[in-house]
């Protein structure tokens, strides 16, 4: 038995828990293809530890900088699987969440009128962490036929108030994995510039053969000492609910800044204690079940890439990596994103994330993006819904 077959999804329980788009929040006869969070229950390894730990009946304060054994495991996974060699304990700062160490990254490097240079499309948050700061986002667009990054105009964005580049590797919603040329382009800009990366990688680990994720800051000990790495747990390992993440920076100084920022010695901040267990616990003992739900996921992918393209008026690019699946829709002949996104859930009971400004900027016009870590049955129902409804609207017309 797979912990993937589709007799693992346990619906019940996803009716009760999972929001942001999801079971919870949509009735029951919507299928949401929405936030990138799994149908599936996490693995066994991180049930028994966070078990063991509350069985204990103690849950004092933690270390403000978090747990050293999580700090530890979470080095040695950037040296041992991310090639960062000189990572350390010292360099991780546990966040309650990878979206909160983005907003730490940047409330510690902006200040207001700042200029912070992100990508177009992106995920919101992006621009959602430079906009809190008091910042402003300068949009570096990417070719949405060619999907390719136009690195050579990042000079032309550069101004005396720009101090930040916000990387997201692999790309949401793109599903892009950035190559080695192409970050090492970056990493000698910012060099050049004298900027901070941000380097979301919550996605590094969801990678689809043949393409290989690199971590930027494994490029050159230059490139690293001005990168603070963004990290989670939600997209390999199911933890969402947790809000339980990290930030590498593999500069001390950078790292002390964060903490500070981060008001966790004020304990006005910090990450659960129970939810480093869980945490550590995915990094010792679950890459065998992560393994496993990347084999699932990349049948998925094929699967939903295949469907997709067969229905007239969409065509869907198989992601690299991640498992979103961002499809142009405009020879549908329905309107804008938001009107086919409202249109597939009114007529097949389907919902996705329309490519709206809010969601993902002004390049993500005439998408949407789907998610596609459920099980084979429910992805199979919920394309079933969209071919066939788009079918029958196509007699209609016809």
């Amino acid at each position: 038995m797979s912990n993937f077959d589709d007799d693992q999804v346990p619906l019940e329980l996803l009716r009760q828990r999972a929001f942001n788009l999801r079971w919870a929040t949509v009735p029951e006869d919507v299928i949401p293809l929405t936030a990138a969070d799994p149908d599936f229950a996490i693995a066994q390894v991180i049930r028994d530890a966070i078990a063991d730990y509350t069985a204990g009946g103690v849950f004092s304060y933690g270390p403000p900088a978090g747990l050293p054994s999580f700090r530890e495991a979470a080095a040695r996974v950037q040296r041992e699987r991310r090639g960062i060699n000189d990572c350390t304990a010292d360099c991780i700062l546990p966040t309650d969440s990878a979206a909160s160490g983005m907003f730490v990254t940047a409330r510690r490097t902006l200040a207001p009128g700042d200029e912070a240079i992100i990508f177009d499309p992106v995920d919101f948050l992006f621009g959602a962490c430079v906009d809190a700061a008091g910042a402003h986002s300068v949009r570096s667009r990417v070719d949405p036929v060619t999907r390719t990054f136009d690195l050579d105009g990042l000079h032309d964005l550069v101004t005396d108030r720009t101090r930040m580049i916000a990387v997201c590797n692999p790309h949401n919603p793109l599903g892009r994995v950035m190559t080695p040329d192409e970050l090492r382009a970056i990493g000698e800009f910012a060099c050049e510039r004298d900027l901070l990366i941000l380097s979301d990688e919550v996605w590094g680990d969801i990678i689809h053969a043949p393409h290989q994720h690199t971590a930027i800051a494994s490029l050159s000990p230059e490139i690293a000492a001005r990168t603070v790495g963004v990290y989670g747990f939600s997209k390999t390992f199911g933890l969402a609910g947790l809000r339980v993440g990290f930030l590498a920076a593999p500069n001390p100084r950078v790292r002390d800044e964060l903490l500070e920022v981060s008001k966790a010695p004020t304990t006005a901040y910090g990450v659960s204690t129970l939810s480093q267990v869980a945490a550590q616990a995915a990094y010792e003992h679950a890459w065998p079940w992560a393994e496993e739900f990347l084999a699932h996921l990349l049948r998925m992918r094929d699967l939903a890439a295949s469907r997709l393209n067969a229905i007239e008026g969409i065509t869907a690019v198989a992601p690299e990596g991640t498992y979103v699946m961002f499809a142009n829709i405009e020879g549908l002949g329905l309107g804008d994103q938001d009107a086919v996104a409202d249109w597939i859930l009114e007529h097949a009971k389907v919902r996705v994330v329309p490519g709206s400004p809010r969601w993902f900027g002004p390049g993500a016009a005439g998408h949407i993006r789907i998610t596609f870590c459920t099980s084979e049955a429910i992805l199979t129902e919920a394309l079933d819904r969209i071919s066939e409804a788009l079918a029958a609207r196509r007699r209609g017309v016809e």
